[in-house]
This record gives structure tokens, sequence and C-alpha cells, in this order.
């Protein structure tokens, strides 16, 4: 008897359950906290808010579609491979619960039941910064190629300074294809406050002219200065005086680092300097950026460093084979790079690294342009192990997204990577699939940037983690 009772309440129970009507105060909005607000919001990159019901109730059926389908929110890696500390897919049960609020009239609810407003930093940042440094104002103009700028600043710390978390801050993100920075030591050769670029040789098509991809140095260079804030720009032959290396990059849907979590930082020793590249792709309008970048600092040194593939501190040994001649993984240029007129799953040239020291990755960010279609990391182990760690089957150049984990990989571990594009008339952001496409700067040419990022102790001596093949 006492059995049927317990089995009645339980089907009590669950028919109250299905029959309770979701509310966006009790059940939308805490969904909307966790993995949506950081973008929609006022400040960020997408095109509305979702702080409150008043402007989320509008877009209830778009929120169903979009989270339906998984578009929304945006999260690329295939869940059969690898555990992300970052990932912000939705689980089907929340999907579930957008859905039914959408389709039983997006009601509000009782405000009581919502839970407390999330504290979002001010001004459109991400992380509050301590530090913020302005960068000058940069006009792009309507059309045209814009070239990679460097520019030097002094870093903005008075002595030695361990960062724990760097975020960029573009004035005008519809003309940002990326700002990039690394802090350098400062050489008494260095001229601040002015942008240097390589003036590319280019087609009438904007290719650039054949041996030449833009990467290089290569002899007979054209090298172009501009002062901040003058129109006057003067040409010399030779190299650029400025050199970057890799320590932090904003790319659309990838703004920030925060190594706080990893209790870590990144040493600036005192008097260095901060060295930018600016790259900006027009869209019609002439338009004026101001970027801000921002920091925080630690008061006392933190238990680790991170340390990014290709920054200053690791210098990678380059194993080079006849299709390879390169001298940075940074930039991943291997001339063979080629890839056909209407070619919808060209395969990259291979590229491995062997690490020569047990190494715990903690981040994986795969960079590729508008034609990126894949992107997978494969690991083998000493013993002849494989696995796959990261596997991203469509790739969006409008969300490049950093992929948090812990790698504990011991020394002898190489690692794969597996880059395919698309050039058809499928790809929906190909600009021409009529064209031959080959490594370069601009979004309609592509890369191939694998970029690892490490957690060392952080006394450490960095050294060469790392061997590249290609």
């Amino acid at each position: 008897m006492m059995s049927l009772v317990l089995a009645g309440l339980a089907v009590a129970a669950i028919a109250s359950e299905q029959s309770s009507p979701v509310t966006f105060a009790k059940d939308v909005l805490p969904i909307l906290q966790k993995n949506c607000q950081s973008c929609h919001r006022p400040g960020q990159i997408a095109p509305m808010s979702l702080l409150s019901y008043q402007e989320a109730r509008p877009w209830a059926k778009a929120i169903k579609a979009a989270v339906a389908t998984r578009k929304m929110p945006p999260w690329s890696a295939d869940p059969s491979y690898g555990h992300f500390t970052n990932d912000r897919s939705l689980k089907q049960s929340e999907i579930d619960t957008l859905v039914k609020w959408a389709d039983s009239g997006a009601a509000e609810g009782n405000p009581k039941d919502a839970p407390a407003p999330i504290q979002w930093p001010k001004d459109g940042w991400n992380i509050q910064p301590e530090v913020v440094l302005d960068l000058p104002p940069h006009e792009v103009p309507a059309k045209g190629i814009l070239e990679w700028e460097l520019l030097a600043l002094p870093a903005p710390f008075k002595g030695d300074t361990w960062v724990t978390s760097m975020e960029i801050l573009p004035g005008n993100s519809s003309v940002v294809h990326h700002i990039c920075f690394s802090f350098e030591k400062h050489r008494p050769t260095t001229v601040y406050n002015r942008y240097e670029w390589v003036q590319v040789p280019r087609d009438e098509t904007g290719n650039p002219t054949p041996g030449n991809s833009g990467f290089g140095e290569l002899p007979g260079m054209t090298i172009a200065m501009r002062d901040v804030g003058s129109t006057e720009v003067k040409l010399r032959q030779g190299h650029p005086t400025l050199k970057q290396t890799l320590d932090f990059c904003y790319l659309p849907g990838a703004s920030y680092d925060d190594y706080r979590v990893w209790n870590a930082g990144k040493l600036v020793p005192a008097g260095s300097d901060i060295i930018v590249s600016l790259h900006y792709t027009t869209n019609g309008d002439t338009v004026t950026d101001q970027t801000k970048i921002g920091f925080t600092v630690a008061k006392t040194p933190p238990e680790k460093k991170f340390v990014v593939q290709g920054s200053g501190e690791d210098t990678p040994v380059i194993v080079p084979t006849p299709a390879s001649t390169r001298a940075a993984f940074a930039s991943s240029y291997n001339p063979e790079f080629a890839i056909p007129p209407n070619e919808g799953n060209y395969l990259a040239p291979p590229m491995d690294i062997t690490f020569l020291k047990d190494v715990e990755i903690v981040r994986l960010r795969p960079h590729a342009h508008v034609r990126g279609k894949s992107a997978q990391y494969k690991v083998t182990y000493t013993d002849g192990r494989e696995e796959i760690v990261l596997n991203v089957p469509h790739y969006d150049f409008n969300w490049q997204h950093s992929y948090l984990t812990s790698l504990k990989l011991p020394k002898g571990t190489r690692m794969h990577f597996e880059f395919r594009y698309d050039n058809s008339a499928s790809n929906k952001f190909n600009p021409d699939p009529k064209r031959w496409v080959y490594q370069g700067f601009q979004s309609w040419e592509e890369m191939m940037a694998p970029n690892v990022g490490f957690l060392l102790d952080r006394d450490a001596d960095v050294g060469s983690l790392m061997s590249v093949t290609n």
C-alpha cells in the first residue's frame, strides 16, 4: 500500500513539474546570466541586450530559434573531444527551458524569483581594468587595403609588474581585423608614436605579387612610416625597425586573457615597450577607431606564469623541411600553402610540434581567415597512443574562441595540427571562389596559426619548449 502511495506522489510531482509555467524571472534569467549576458549587454558585440525581461521579451522567438539550432551561444568545439573549462554551450535541459518559455507566451513571472543582477564591469569591459592604455586615434578610410601597422609605446607601468589579465577594447570593432601586442625590451633606436608597415607589392586583385607572401623579410622591401597625427607617409628601402612577438591578440570573439584563474601572470620588466600591431579592414565608411588596452596587475608575484607560443619568452627550435624556411612559428608560413579556385575542402600543408620539456597546455586557439573550415589538434604520446584534444568541425572567423583546458604532456609528445579551408561558392563568407588563395595578412588571404598557451612555474627557465616541423 505504501509503495502505491509513493508512486502516486511521484507521478503527481512529475505532472506538476511538467505543467508548471516557465517564467523569465525564475527559469530563463539564470541561463541568460550564465551563458549569454557577457555578450548581450550594452557595449558588447551582440546586437541586443538581454539583461532584463523588457529587453529580452521581444526576442523570445529569436532566442528559441538560435538555441534550438545551437547557433547561440557560439561555441565551436566538438563535445566528443577534449574538456574545456570555459565551455559556454547550453545543456539540452537549458535549451528545452528557453524553447518552452518562448512557446508558452514568454511570461515574466514573479520578479522576486529572479536572481540578483550581475554587476558587470563598466564602459564595455569584460574585466574592470586597473591600468588603461589609450592608443592614438586611427582613421580608417572607406576603401582600400591597409597593411599591418606596428606602433611602439612605452609600457604603462612604473616598475617590474606582473600582469594578471589583458583586454583590448576596440573603439570601432566593425573595422578591426585584429590588434595584437607584445612587451619588448626598449632599444635606443625605438621611435615612439610612429606607425611603420611593409608596403606589400600587390596586383590589381589585391594578391601579393609572385614570390612575396607579405609574411617574410624579403630583400628590397619598401618600408612606410607615418607619425601619429600626421598624414605624411615616408618611404625607405630596407627592413622594419620594430619587431613584435605574440603576447596577446584581440580577434573577433576573443578580446581578453585572464590568468588569475590559474594564479598566473605575465612579467613585464621595468622600462619595457609595448609594440602594437594594428590591422584594419575597410567597410565602406570613413571611421575613426580609438582602441584601449586594459590590465589588472598582481600585488605579489603569482605562483605561475603564462607563456604563449611565439612570444618573446618562448623561442621554438625550427626544424626546416625543403618546403619551409620560415623563422617564426607564430606566422606559420609555408610557401606550399595554395588553395585552388572552387576547392571546398582544402587540406593545408601539415604542421607538427614536438615538446622538448614536460608541459601543461592551458589554452588552444586556432586562427584562420574567412575561408577557414575546420581545425583539429591531435597529440601522439611517446608510447604511440593518439588523442584528439580539440576538434572544431565548423570554424567561424567571427567567433575565434580560446579553448581553456589542462593538458599535461610529457617530454617527447608530438602535437599535429590539421586545418581545412573552403574556397567554394557554398562558403557564404567567401569573397571570391574563383581566385587562388595564399597565405597573407588580409582577410581574403589565409592564415594557419594554431596558437598554444602554456603554464609554467613562475621562476622556470622557459628556453625552447618545442621544435616545429612543417
